[in-house]
């Protein structure tokens, strides 16, 4: 065999015979630990090298992002005495997307006395992925569960509470426990406001340095580190450095490669992609989520969609008329002509199956012809049975807020008429890969959150993003950044005056510049839709391999016109959120490429990965796990090239895959 040689959390070897379609470059160590499952973390954490309390004020760490993961991070490295200065985009953290987050928040702690556990939530995590999530992560996740629910209660998060006074539960997708901590539908806002007030006691104590307006448009690697960013001030335009011992991104996912999505228009991938196109490995790119709970779509110039919480399908029923092409309004359609659809096909779970189910469900009802409203691209969720059962104000207590903002953009009244929803894009499980220390194979490059890859395999459980961004945050990072800043002299800080400062930001000028100078007759905007549409058609809810084909060709031709054709109003010393604009759709363009690639690579069906080669008779997602039980991570080699293959292979001891089945 070849030699093989190190690179940062990798092993990459010559490259091996492989049943899949594309060789790897090389393998992947994940470094978990070893022994039993249940002791790994407390072990890992005791043979992590520590720093003197002392010598952690002579640190310095760069965190990208004020959202749960960024902010929690921020606020305990801080605590501990490290020098944490933090960037955001935002004009305050307190704008981070977390806040959208509405339903709840995963923990295991068995409130309601039903059979929850650790293990339980740790095999609802690792089948609801679709076993194709680190089992070693995974159980870390459910362990400090409980632990983020008494830090938050602790910060004066106002989770609900039972009349006796004690936290309430509620149930959630891919779950038969109630299990999932909430705050009415404002649970991410909530939870995002302990950690920014954790954070604001650290910014007034001078422990954190907290600069707003800012978008990071490089990561600089030194000596194959990653020791630095540039960023542009969103102000007046000025391309700034930063250098540190470590950094953090803290960035969120890529769902608005899209252009339609529920995120929030500001969201980007641009942080990630930089640190990618620097060296560090994207993984598992084509495993996004579609939402079941949308409003639906309501015009062509439409710029995002709206999330209905999953907490809604608890008390709220999915259904669609039986007979196809069905015109009566929902509250007149009789009930023996009404088909609820996921109680009949998943009578185990009902409405409450994962997201990637229930969204396909409504899809291929739809594809019948029996989808509602003037698209017909839309099924009902209907309260009127629970509001009979327990009244109008019980209702309104759980989900009054949620209803308020239905009604205010559909103008219809969700008490009185049902709801209309429908799936659209929502989370992204890929992300950039990190081994079991939360670090990418770039060292000195930590990613955290929604921005990684490691938690979730193909599908993620709802009410797990809040919980894994707080677990990333408050409870793994603080040990294991460090473990690797207790390897780092004291005096590895670089200079920002250093070669690999001035050539990242020469070239983040440039690049800027050249879409300033091509004054072409699109605007950005154009650019972003017809790729989104691109993407939703041939790499959403449904994938095969001719569509993909056909998006990879048109993507490349759109990236190459953009250049040429865009029209970008200013100057890039100014203001100009236009600029902003067109710098994330430049990404998203390239990083599209590399997703579809991803795509037409697992030729399988996992999660929310759905090749309609490969299905099962009765219409659900048929894995490949011989030839696809593992992480595809991609290097970048190139503006429009094949990435290259790094794979981590997955070992399940105690979550034995099977034919996942919610019936």
């Amino acid at each position: 065999m070849a030699e093989s040689k190190k690179t940062g959390g990798a092993t990459t070897a010559a490259p091996s015979g492989n049943a899949a379609s594309q060789a790897p470059k090389g393998t992947l160590d994940g470094r978990c630990p070893k022994g039993p499952i249940a002791d790994r973390w407390t072990q890992h954490k005791f043979e992590l090298k520590l720093v003197n309390p002392a010598n952690k004020r002579k640190y310095e760490v760069l965190v990208v992002g004020t959202g749960l993961a960024g902010a929690a991070a921020a606020a305990s490295l801080a605590e501990l005495g490290y020098n944490v200065t933090v960037l955001t985009m935002h004009d305050s953290p307190r704008r981070a997307h977390s806040i959208a987050a509405q339903g709840g928040i995963n923990a295991s702690k068995n409130y309601k006395n039903d059979g929850d556990s650790t293990f339980r939530l740790f095999y609802d995590t690792v089948k609801g992925g679709d076993y194709r999530a680190r089992e070693s992560n995974v159980h870390r996740l459910a362990e400090v569960s409980g632990n983020i629910i008494d830090q938050c209660v602790a910060q004066g998060v106002p989770f609900a509470r039972e009349y006796g006074g004690y936290l309430d539960n509620r149930s959630f997708g891919g779950a038969q426990v109630s299990r999932t901590f909430y705050a009415r539908g404002q649970t991410g806002q909530q939870l995002l406001l302990g950690a920014y007030s954790a954070l604001s006691r650290n910014v007034g104590a001078g422990t954190i340095k907290m600069l707003t307006r800012r978008d990071v448009l490089d990561i600089v690697v030194v000596d194959g580190k990653a020791r630095g960013v540039i960023a542009r001030n969103l102000v007046n335009g000025k391309l700034e450095r930063y250098g540190a011992h470590a950094v953090l991104l803290c960035t969120g996912g890529y769902g608005n490669v899209f252009f339609l999505s529920t995120n929030a228009k500001a969201c980007n991938v641009t942080a990630a992609w930089r640190a990618h196109r620097r060296g560090a490995f994207f993984a598992n790119p084509c495993f996004t989520q579609i939402h079941p709970t949308c409003i639906p779509v309501h015009g062509d110039i439409q710029s995002k969609l709206t999330l209905m919480s999953e907490s809604l399908r608890n008390d709220g029923r999915v259904w669609v008329p039986k007979k196809a092409g069905e015109t009566r309004p929902g509250a007149d359609v009789p009930e023996d002509e009404r088909d609820y659809f996921l109680e009949r096909r998943y009578p185990s779970f009902g409405n409450l199956v994962p997201r990637d189910v229930a969204s396909r469900a409504a899809k291929q009802v739809c594809d019948e012809g029996r989808g509602v409203g003037s698209t017909r691209l839309a099924v009902y969720l209907d309260f009127r049975d629970a509001i009979q059962r327990l009244g109008k104000n019980a209702i309104a207590e759980r989900y009054g807020n949620l209803f308020q903002m239905y009604e205010k953009i559909t103008g219809e009244d969700p008490y009185r008429v049902p709801m209309r929803i429908y799936p659209a894009v929502h989370y992204t499980m890929g992300g950039l890969w990190v081994d079991y220390n939360l670090m990418s194979n770039l060292p000195g490059l930590f990613v955290l959150g929604e921005a990684n890859f490691s938690d979730h395999g193909a599908n993620r459980l709802g009410a797990s993003a809040l919980m894994q961004g707080l677990a990333d945050g408050y409870f793994v990072i603080p040990y294991t950044l460090g473990g690797f800043l207790a390897t780092e002299p004291l005096g590895s800080k670089v200079s920002t005056d250093h070669a690999a400062f001035a050539q990242a930001e020469a070239e983040t000028k440039e690049r800027l510049q050249k879409m300033l100078s091509a004054r072409g007759k699109r605007t950005v905007d154009s650019f972003h839709r017809e790729l989104g549409i691109l993407m939703w058609d041939h790499c959403g809810m449904a994938r095969n391999d001719a569509g993909l084909r056909r998006a990879a060709g048109r993507i490349a031709e759109l990236r190459e016109e953009f250049w040429k054709n865009v029209n970008v109003p200013g100057s890039g010393t100014e203001l100009n959120q236009s600029l902003e604009k067109a710098g994330r759709v430049a990404d998203f363009l390239e990083f599209a490429q590399t997703m579809v690639h991803d795509a037409l690579y697992r030729t399988e069906s996992c999660g929310g990965h759905f090749r309609e080669e490969s299905q099962t008779p009765e219409g659900e997602a048929q894995r490949d796990d011989q030839n696809f039980s593992h992480v595809a991570a991609w290097e970048f080699t190139g503006i429009g090239e094949k990435p290259a293959l790094h794979r981590e292979e997955l070992s399940f001891e105690y979550c034995k895959p099977s034919q996942r089945s919610y019936k």
